[in-house]
């Protein structure tokens, strides 16, 4: 019988004992009619066939309908049974780590902010700090039913970031703008003012300064207008052959003619890469421009060109005073300076090393600043070279 299983040790035990009554003189029919009398109440008492019927966890299958649901987006997305984190979609274990799962979602966000957030039907708010100390994500709950919940984060770090620079850059520019501006202002005022009574010899001077300022604040905007056009272009791989001992060579000849052949000396071999002829022709331009404006003028600067079979690489020395360390991991950024009196007074904008390195970016190449106090500085950039005819056909 399915669901019931004979007690054979009591029935034998029961067999046993009536045979026993038999051999002891009791009548047959009253054992035997004993055994049946037991074997009855046995019947009774046996349990019902049990039959075991599953149902499925309601609860159960709408949390894997709703983990399937969350997980292709590519926002970090928690799913949340209550306060505790049910599940988490792969961008959310990439951001917070797989550790969540499980979690208080108070203890996950740890931020005062989200700790509100959670005490409420829906509604966002903005989390600092979650990833890292600078990190900004916006949190955004929305209720499924009274048990379930969704939180939604979106990071703000890179906007943050990007607006902060845009407002610094801005700040630094309008510094950079105005200060050749108010010089300009200031003396042609004097000269204008009938009262001022300027002899011929400090008019002289008075115009010579104009005349340095204008120039500095031309140079200042073609280098802002540089900036802005190759970071427009930035996404867009050069496509032009460019034998970069060459470039290098010619612009060395001109400079050669300008401030003297001792002043500079160029050593180079083929290299053909894939550039930009226009801002290639910068980066050797202002590495060689810096060289001599802070190298030492009674040294010359040194500009190499080396095949290495795999890379082009670009080298620009000069013997000047050098760098200390700490400005180095800085000297790209726009209107940084070491020596900001120094700088203004050779004509330098602050802008072109970080137009040296928005270039090299472009054309995926690597730039390397080395220098030390007393010797000098290298500033050193590495391109692939260009792939032959006859490789690409192979």
């Amino acid at each position: 019988m399915k669901g019931w299983s004979l007690p054979w040790p009591g029935i034998a035990v029961a067999v046993g004992t009536c045979a026993a009554m038999i051999l002891m003189g009791v009548y047959a029919a009253l054992a035997l009619a004993v055994l049946i009398l037991w074997l009855g109440t046995l019947w009774l008492s046996s349990p019902e066939p049990t039959v075991e019927i599953r149902v499925p966890d309601e609860g159960s299958v709408s949390r894997q309908a709703m983990v399937e649901l969350v997980e292709p987006f590519s926002v970090p997305v928690l799913m949340l049974d209550g306060q505790r984190i049910a599940a988490a979609n792969a961008a959310a274990r990439e951001a917070l780590g797989p550790h969540i799962i499980g979690q208080d979602a108070r203890v996950a966000l740890r931020h005062p902010e989200a700790i509100t957030l959670l005490d409420m039907p829906q509604g966002s708010a903005v989390v600092r700090g979650l990833t890292g100390s600078r990190s900004i994500w916006h949190v955004s709950r929305v209720s499924i039913d009274q048990r379930f919940s969704l939180i939604e984060l979106v990071n703000r770090t890179v906007e943050a970031d990007i607006s902060r620079s845009h407002t610094d850059f801005v700040a630094n520019a309008s510094h950079e703008l105005r200060t050749p501006l108010a010089s300009i202002i200031g003396y042609i005022e004097t000269l204008a003012d009938p009262d001022a009574k300027v002899d011929a010899v400090t008019a002289a001077r008075f115009h010579n300064t104009v005349l340095r300022e204008s120039k500095r604040l031309q140079s200042l905007v073609e280098d802002l207008m540089s900036l802005s056009r190759i970071e427009a272009e930035k996404h867009e791989l050069p496509r032009e052959r460019i034998d970069l001992s060459q470039l290098a060579a010619s612009i060395g000849g001109e400079v050669g003619a300008t401030y003297g052949e001792n002043r500079i000396l160029v050593n180079a071999t083929d290299a053909v890469v894939i550039g930009d002829r226009q801002q290639l022709d910068q980066v050797v331009r202002n590495l060689i421009d810096n060289a001599l404006k802070y190298g030492d003028p009674k040294e010359p600067v040194r500009v190499d060109v080396v095949n290495t079979g795999t890379e082009a690489v670009l080298s620009v020395t000069d013997r000047g005073e050098g760098i200390h360390a700490d400005h180095i991991p800085y000297l790209t950024r726009r209107f940084y300076r070491t020596d900001p009196g120094r700088s203004r007074a050779a004509g330098g904008t602050g802008l072109g090393l970080a137009i040296v390195k928005h270039i090299v970016e472009r054309h995926r190449g690597n730039l390397d600043i080395s220098s030390r106090l007393g010797e000098g500085t290298t500033v050193t950039v590495r391109f692939a070279l260009a792939v032959t005819p006859a490789k690409e056909l192979s």
